[in-house]
């Protein structure tokens, strides 16, 4: 008996979000969308019950505008066991180590219940240590609730099982909107986490707000005697943040406009004529979102390694009273967060100036050959490749002028194009979201989380023009194949 018969009852029977039966109106879609982001909010504002404030330490700390979540939250953990759980599926599938064919329906019931099962441990691991180790959620001494006393011992579990629901929960979020909404559950909440922090980082009120530091600076609140090109530019005046969030959403949106464009006919209804885009992000962003949370699960061992390893070598690392690597392997495998990081001629960077070139060269390496690579296996995983995408014009009953209509000859046609244009994309995202994060961002969403929230939202508003346009016209849901 092999795995895959042997898993079959559980995999199978793993609680699932049930699909429309039939066409989904535009209407309804919006309202799931909006009522799945409203109670996104609404969760990321409940406090653990038991947590003391005092102390906490984030754990996914810099990551948190890419893993969504809010800490101290029920949503603790975030997407983070979701996006880990694909980056593990995506790299068993690529390597064939699975024997699950995606094309057939019960592969793919057996793979989608595998993954959510992954997910649910991911979940629990990543909840037990935030809870139990190190003292990164403190706990109340004890807690008197409804007559009944809680010990700290009772608290911790109790905790743990608050951030575990939170996650089971987030899981099942990002399903009904990816089967009843619009988008993915996954974009949404990035999108929703990062819109909130650059709002707050222009229209806050306090020191860090935009406006408020400018309305001091314009008022002489701020003394600019000393240094005051750097005051403006990286201090109060926050300039360069300003402008690398402005060419960040110019950049993403010509990006996303670049594209090869293969034209193509309707075999039998003549003049029938359409065009298959090959973006220049052909991949889109979001295999990003695994190349760092990769960086984020590294950072997480490492803090978790500092805080129960007392004798740990300093070759791994050193870590600062922060909780912040100051050497070794996990500083050089740290991101560029923010200037200061890598800035060293402003005497803010402890680190030794060859230090900090090697921390830079590691995480642009990191970026561009892991987008690259994550991009590879996001077009495969998800049937963009060159096959999948040749029998999808098949089907449609559409072909290549002045070619053959036969799946290979399509298959080869577009071998010419997604596999350099999927490297490419991915590797310019990588590199563009290195050099957002070296000069920072408004708000300090870092240039990762903006660069996905931006151009997850230009394919989003595509997809809201698709819908619309399919609303109007019921046809084209059968031309496309997205009639149910």
């Amino acid at each position: 008996m092999g795995w895959k018969e042997a898993a079959e009852p559980v995999l199978t029977r793993m609680p699932t979000v049930r699909r429309p039966e039939g066409h989904v109106p535009f209407k309804r879609k919006l309202a799931w969308t909006a009522g799945i982001l409203v109670l996104y909010f609404f969760l990321t504002n409940i406090a653990l019950l038991g947590m003391q404030a005092d102390g906490a330490t984030d754990l996914f700390g810099e990551f948190r505008a890419i893993l969504a979540g809010e800490h101290g939250s029920l949503l603790q953990v975030g997407i983070g066991p979701i996006v880990t759980a694909s980056i593990v599926m995506q790299l068993l599938g690529g390597a064939n180590l699975l024997g699950l064919d995606t094309d057939d329906p019960r592969d793919q019931v057996l793979y989608q219940g595998l993954q959510k099962l992954l997910v649910i441990v991911m979940t629990a691991l990543t909840a037990l240590p935030m809870v139990f180790a190190g003292g990164f959620l403190p706990v109340q001494q004890s807690l008197s609730l409804g007559g009944l006393t809680f010990d700290s011992t009772q608290l911790q579990v109790l905790m743990f099982f608050q951030i575990f629901l939170g996650g089971v929960l987030i899981l099942y979020m990002d399903e009904v909107v990816s089967k009843w909404g619009v988008g993915s559950g996954i974009g949404l909440f990035i999108i929703a986490g990062v819109s909130q922090r650059l709002v707050t980082g222009f229209i806050q009120p306090a020191e860090g707000g935009f406006f408020y530091d400018w309305f001091q600076i314009i008022f002489g609140d701020v003394d600019l005697t000393g240094d005051t090109l750097n005051t403006l530019l990286l201090g109060e005046g926050q300039l360069i943040a300003l402008v690398t969030t402005i060419l960040i959403f110019a950049i993403v949106v010509y990006a996303e406009s670049v594209r090869v464009e293969i034209p193509l006919s309707h075999a039998r209804v003549k003049g029938a004529r359409g065009r298959f885009p090959v973006k220049l992000i052909y991949a889109s962003v979001l295999p990003m979102i695994l190349v760092r949370a990769l960086q984020a699960n590294i950072q997480f061992i490492g803090q978790i390694l500092d805080r129960t390893w007392d004798g740990m070598p300093a070759v791994l690392g050193q870590y600062n009273a922060q909780g912040e690597p100051v050497s070794g392997f996990f500083y050089y495998t740290a991101p560029i967060y923010s200037p200061e990081d890598w800035m060293w001629w402003t005497g803010e960077v402890a680190q030794a100036t060859w230090m900090v070139l090697i921390r830079i060269s590691v995480d642009l390496t990191f970026m561009v050959i892991g987008g690259a690579i994550f991009a590879i296996f996001w077009v495969e995983t998800t049937n963009m490749g060159p096959e999948a995408t040749a029998r999808q014009i098949q089907n449609s009953g559409m072909q290549i002028p002045g070619f053959r209509q036969n799946v290979g000859v399509i298959e080869k046609v577009m071998e010419r194009y997604i596999p350099q244009v999927t490297v490419i994309g991915g590797a310019l995202v990588g590199l563009l979201a290195v050099w957002a994060n070296m000069l920072g961002t408004i708000g300090a969403v870092t240039g990762t989380g903006l660069l996905l929230a931006v151009s997850i939202t230009y394919k989003l508003y595509e997809e809201i023009a698709e819908e619309q346009m399919m609303e109007m016209h019921p046809m084209m849901r059968q031309m496309f194949g997205r009639e149910d």
